[in-house]
């Protein structure tokens, strides 16, 4: 790795370390890092707690125990400067162990990691944020099978090849290589995903899927992950129809909302729980400059919509909102989700609404971004 030297127009090569040499320590230091910047590791993560202890007929703790955008349960281990010979295998206890974990114990963890932050959050009202979802009814956590993240200085072979057989038999396993570099007094990291190949990753599409029955809960919406997968993918076919191409490069998934990023902002069509909706979504605006920059638009936005626009600050969290929404009056009157008719008028509301919303919105968001 290499430092660029503007004034001098020429690069300064960086020594490669050890975390030990530098007087780095596991806990403390690279799993804190971790905590705090989980993206650090490719995606949205959220940390549910640390060196969690919480199984019975044992002592063992894992390192970090996180949420992704799925609601999967993701367990990351951390190794200093070597993984050591059994790392996958310790993993693999603690995803066993994780297995059973339901909707309702996930949360109590992640609410005892917040109480001892004393920050006087509501874990579930953080975690559906997250979800980026109001459906509190029907979430249901850890359907799908649990994910494991390694990270290391460096990997023993007996470690990457047994990595590499378990992801030929579809056990979700990362490895990302974690070096520290210094220049001088100054010290630097690098995080990089080396298994599988973020490249390659990039082009493989999974075809597993285990629907596992949501046991005393019933969706609101779409009672299944195919039916959300494919409402949003007549959706983006509408679109096309109406060569709206806002989302040829977002693929459809089996999620409650379709978005896009513009800046710090993302422009999305949402089911909610007794409505539809597009928005414009700040997700992370905890001092609330991006929606205070909107806000200044307030009227012509409003006026434009009918006032019909709902301006969400939502102090108490990280994220802000402006959405206009269908009605539950309204969205009554397309009638059950289950007839063809009903799939079709609001796959036509969201291709008419998003179009609208957008083209009024952006060039008001182009001009917010560029007054911060």
């Amino acid at each position: 790795m290499y430092q660029i030297k503007r004034n001098l127009n020429n690069i300064v090569q960086l020594q490669e370390c050890s975390f030990s040499e530098l007087g780095f320590r596991e806990r403390e230091h690279l799993q804190e890092w971790i905590a705090k910047n989980p993206d650090v590791l490719g995606e949205d993560l959220l940390i549910l707690q640390k060196e969690f202890n919480g199984f019975s007929q044992t002592n063992e703790r894992l390192d970090l125990l996180a949420l992704d955008k799925e609601g999967s349960l993701v367990i990351i281990e951390n190794k200093l400067d070597d993984t050591g010979r059994d790392v996958v295998w310790q993993s693999l206890k603690y995803v066993s162990y994780c297995s059973t974990l339901s909707t309702s114990q996930i949360v109590k963890i992640f609410q005892d990691y917040l109480d001892g932050s004393s920050s006087g959050v509501s874990a579930k009202t953080t975690i559906l944020d997250f979800l980026e979802t109001e459906d509190d009814e029907s979430l249901v956590l850890n359907r799908k099978d649990q994910r494991i993240i390694l990270v290391a200085n460096n990997f023993r072979k007996e470690v990457t090849s047994t990595v590499l057989w378990l992801r030929d038999h579809d056990i979700q396993v990362q490895c990302f290589r974690a070096k520290p570099f210094s220049l001088d007094d100054d010290i630097f990291l690098q995080v990089e995903q080396i298994i599988p190949v973020p490249e390659i990753s990039e082009f493989i599409v999974d075809i597993r899927e285990k629907d596992k029955e949501d046991k005393g809960k019933s969706a609101v919406v779409a009672q299944t992950e195919a039916d959300l997968l494919d409402f949003w993918k007549m959706v983006k076919a509408r679109l096309k129809e109406r060569q709206i191409n806002y989302f040829d490069n977002v693929k459809a998934q089996p999620r409650w909302y379709l978005g896009f990023n513009k800046g710090r902002g993302r422009f999305g069509m949402v089911i909610g729980r007794n409505a539809l909706r597009v928005e414009l979504y700040f997700n992370n605006d905890a001092d609330k400059q991006l929606f205070d920059a909107m806000d200044q638009f307030s009227s012509e936005l409003n006026s434009a919509f009918n006032n019909e626009l709902e301006w969400q600050r939502l102090d108490e969290k990280k994220a802000s909102r402006i959405k206009f929404e269908l009605s539950k009056a309204e969205l009554e009157k397309f009638g059950n989700w289950d007839e063809p008719e009903s799939i079709k008028s609001r796959v036509e509301w969201f291709s008419i609404e998003i179009e609208r919303f957008y083209e009024t919105m952006f060039p008001y968001w182009e001009k917010a971004q560029r007054s911060k």
